[in-house]
């Protein structure tokens, strides 16, 4: 069966292990850990390609462990009770020894629902499975405080350039114990670092593709350009998604069109959905640009509207456009802070009374309760205005765009 060269040699001790010093490094936790003997439940937070799984793998070994992967997106709560099955059962068969610990290595943890991550809680408590979570997304948000509580949250780096070049020479010189007539041009790795953007399965996967194009001779910039395809790397629904909507929005709040264009072809460049980013940008036109610009509502629709019909690349020019547009746009946040104000209002008063004076008396019974009395056509007063109340008694002298703001120098 083949098997792709990042997990054919993937690192099987520390000394080996590449990057995440910060973890693993003298006198840090995790190899504190390894050589006490005594693994608690983890979670490791961090971007693709930084070691999660392999960590694992090696904890695993260091401790003599059994232990089990299961994918979250695959696996469920059978596969887990055949696992704590399997781990009470070898410790009773097993009474003349030390117990052998069972770690359950669960990737992408975060899919896991409430009710899947609450039947961990039981054998976690009492040490029956020893968890170690794989996660790309922030466990604040994505798991449940009860299972964080009972597991130890360690965050994984992007690696540094260093990082990658290191682990793509321990690659290659594990492949040429096969490959003997495998070279590389010196500049080769350095392509590759740059271009796995700290991911080192990234960077495996293009020397691999490399090493094949090559048939196991010499690596050149002409081999790389063909193993290169998109290479710009992040999550699009995880944090690092999130984090570069928000650059977005805020290089747009502050009027800095080129920052805007930078993580917006960010995005596009790393395959998002242009038409997520015009629906995300159309928002800001509203939010943000409001009446102190209409139109800018107008053409971020317009724009939405083109990027349905022609599709990428044809589409990125227009939201290129749009960008500058609307980084460049006089701003103006009164209606976000209106709405905010008003949904306020109506959460701590609740259902307020209309004042009898803007009713509608249609029958003799409504007039008589007095519904349009005192009741003021604009049309019969000059530049049709008038005033009359029109709030409730309890909120008659708000003003919701009147807020003041305060105005402070960079």
């Amino acid at each position: 069966m083949f098997e792709p060269i990042p997990s054919k040699f993937r690192p099987e001790t520390l000394d080996e292990f590449i990057g995440q010093q910060h973890l693993v490094g003298k006198g840090m936790p995790i190899r504190n850990f390894i050589e006490s003997g005594n693994i608690p439940s983890m979670i490791f937070w961090g971007p693709p390609g930084t070691g999660k799984t392999t960590l694992a793998n090696i904890i695993s070994k260091s401790v003599n462990a059994n232990i089990h992967k299961l994918s979250a997106v695959m696996a469920g709560k059978t596969q887990l009770m055949e696992i704590v099955d399997q781990a009470i059962h070898e410790n009773k068969d097993n009474k003349l020894f030390e117990p052998k610990k069972t770690i359950l290595f669960l990737d992408e943890i975060h899919r896991w629902n409430k009710s899947q991550q609450d039947s961990l809680l039981p054998y976690v408590e009492k040490g029956i499975i020893i968890l170690i979570g794989a996660t790309t997304e922030n466990p604040s948000f994505s798991l449940n405080p009860a299972l964080l509580s009972r597991a130890r949250v360690f965050t994984f780096k992007k690696h540094t350039s260093e990082d990658v070049k290191k682990y793509l020479l321990y690659l290659i010189e594990k492949v040429k114990l096969e490959t003997p007539t495998l070279d590389y041009d010196p500049d080769v790795i350095e392509l590759i670092a740059k271009s796995s953007d700290g991911d080192l399965r990234t960077s495996g996967n293009i020397l691999e593709t490399a090493i094949y194009l090559s048939n196991g001779n010499k690596i050149n910039k002409d081999t790389l350009k063909n193993a290169l395809e998109n290479f710009l790397q992040y999550e699009k629904t995880g944090e690092d998604h999130y984090n570069i909507i928000s650059a977005v929005h805020k290089s747009l709040r502050d009027s800095d069109a080129t920052a805007a264009v930078y993580w917006v072809v960010r995005m596009l460049q790393a395959g998002d959905d242009p038409l997520y980013i015009c629906r995300r940008l159309l928002r800001f036109a509203s939010e943000d640009i409001g009446n102190a610009m209409p139109n800018a509502v107008v053409l971020a629709n317009s724009v939405f509207e083109s990027c349905q019909k022609l599709g990428r690349p044809e589409c990125d020019i227009f939201i290129v456009q749009l960008v500058e547009y609307l980084a460049k746009a006089p701003k103006s946040n009164a209606a976000y802070l209106a709405l905010a104000q008003a949904q306020s209002d109506v959460s701590e008063f609740g259902s307020l009374p209309v004042p009898l004076n803007i009713r509608n008396g249609v029958t003799k019974l409504m007039k008589d309760l007095g519904y349009g009395k005192g009741y003021k056509y604009a049309h019969d007063f000059k530049n049709a205005k008038v005033n009359q109340q029109h709030l409730p008694d309890e909120l008659k002298n708000r003003n919701y765009f009147k807020q003041e703001i305060k105005k402070e120098d960079n």
